[in-house]
């Protein structure tokens, strides 16, 4: 259904700083970069990739509020992970990792912002009932 989901960006470098080592974590690799873009997708895959890109129209990038890509990854473990990883390299905390019941029993996700304000969240729909990821 979606072919690729794609965030503006002040500056490449800086992006690149922050988004590859959450997608090294996820196993993804980056697919694609030039001078204008940088692409993560899995080697396989044509569509269905996430890029950072500088606004083609030259202007400041912006965030559109309420605008959120999320990574659906295989666990809380590693929830928890992305999301200590994305606060330290330099994006800020939109909520910690948990349960969100109101989501689905089985949902846990955690919600960052990028360098650039960008909104990203880790989720996974099958957290074990009892809390034995912890």
């Amino acid at each position: 259904m979606i072919g690729y989901t794609m965030v503006g960006v002040r500056d490449l470098d800086r992006a690149a700083q922050f988004y590859d080592p959450l997608f090294e974590v996820m196993g993804i690799a980056r697919q694609f970069t030039d001078e204008e873009a940088l692409a993560w997708g899995h080697a396989d895959e044509t569509t269905a990739r996430f890029m950072a890109c500088l606004p083609f129209d030259g202007a400041e990038a912006s965030v559109g509020n309420g605008t959120m890509t999320a990574f659906l990854v295989d666990g809380p473990e590693t929830i928890d992970r992305l999301h200590a990883l994305a606060l330290e390299n330099g994006g800020s905390d939109e909520g910690a990792p948990g349960r969100r019941p109101r989501y689905g029993e089985g949902f846990y996700g955690a919600y960052a912002r990028d360098r650039d304000g960008n909104k990203i969240a880790f989720v996974c729909y099958d957290a074990p009932p009892d809390g034995s990821f912890k």
